[in-house]
């Protein structure tokens, strides 16, 4: 395991509950890691600067020192106008990991490293896992095929060994893994985490509106649609929350101009539509996340037994 001791050892599960748009907020975070597991939330998901610092600074006055690590999620991509005003947060509150996305992880690692941060950088390809494995991340977060939201196109059967050759940091796996046992199977690939996403979107404790987290009850894999026509990146959506936007089957072929602009717009914009990935089978039920992490680690155990 190349995952440090310090984090592996204050974990109950080997998971993050990853930062999802217009999903994780304040209460998910202290949810997942009074549970055991890493809990995280993408910076964007403040809707003002304002809010994300109230949210930085309850997360650390609430945890005690030996639970889970938490996490900060921020794009790094150059349309995103907002991201050196939440690296200022970042600076005053410290969180102990900060997840990158949809860009280069160089910008930001000096400043973490520099107050004893992590740096793990979110990659839906090889091709991206090595450059920013030369940036000198701590972690990888390899976004496989399946995975909710923006996604990638690799199995993570193939994805983490070929990762795994060239990195000897923390690698963490995504895309689809909805049970204790693909935790498991994560790890055999060669993961020292699992990135859970969709089969905790419907915890009580999320941002999810109720309309969202009944569609997740329903659904099926088959009932998961990529699309780039949102974001102008491809990501897997809910294929009944699309159509009741307005969308049909030509709108969805087509690809949007990445144009990722502030949190306060973009809410508006993908309010109504929403994103699952093919684990989305795995979600049976409206409950609190402690539930959840319970029967994820009641599994995980079966399966090593």
């Amino acid at each position: 395991m190349s995952m440090p001791r310090s984090i592996a050892d204050r974990l109950r599960l080997p998971a993050i509950a990853a930062p999802m748009f217009l999903v994780s907020g304040l209460d998910m975070v202290l949810a997942a890691c009074k549970g055991g597991m890493i809990g995280s939330f993408p910076a964007n998901n403040a809707r003002t600067l304002d809010i994300l610092d109230d949210w930085m600074g309850k997360i650390n006055a609430t945890l005690p020192a030996d639970a889970p690590p938490w996490a900060i999620n921020i794009m790094v991509h150059r349309s995103y106008s907002r991201w050196e005003e939440e690296m200022e947060l970042v600076l005053k509150h410290k969180p102990p990991i900060v997840i990158t996305a949809l860009g280069s992880p160089s910008a930001v690692i000096d400043a973490v490293h520099a107050y004893g941060g992590l740096v793990y950088a979110d990659v839906n390809s090889v091709s991206f896992a090595r450059k920013a494995a030369a940036t000198g991340v701590d972690g990888l977060i390899l976004i496989g095929a399946g995975a909710g939201g923006h996604t990638g196109q690799i199995s993570g059967f193939a994805f983490a060994p070929a990762v795994r050759e060239f990195f000897d940091g923390t690698l963490v796996l995504g895309g689809a893994i909805g049970s204790g046992r693909a935790i498991r199977a994560a790890q055999m690939l060669g993961a020292d985490m699992a990135y859970l996403g969709t089969r905790l979107i419907a915890c009580t404790e999320s941002l999810a509106v109720a309309g969202y987290k009944q569609m997740l009850i329903e659904a099926g894999a088959e009932d998961i649609v990529l699309s780039a026509a949102l974001t102008g990146i491809p990501a897997n959506w809910l294929k009944a929350s699309l159509l009741a936007a307005g969308y049909d089957a030509e709108g969805l072929k087509a690809k949007a101009q990445i144009d990722l602009g502030r949190p306060e717009d973009a809410a508006a914009r993908w309010r109504d539509v929403w994103s699952a990935g093919q684990g989305v089978g795995e979600v049976h039920a409206i409950e609190p996340l402690s539930q959840i992490i319970a029967d994820l680690v009641q599994d995980y155990q079966r399966a090593g037994a």
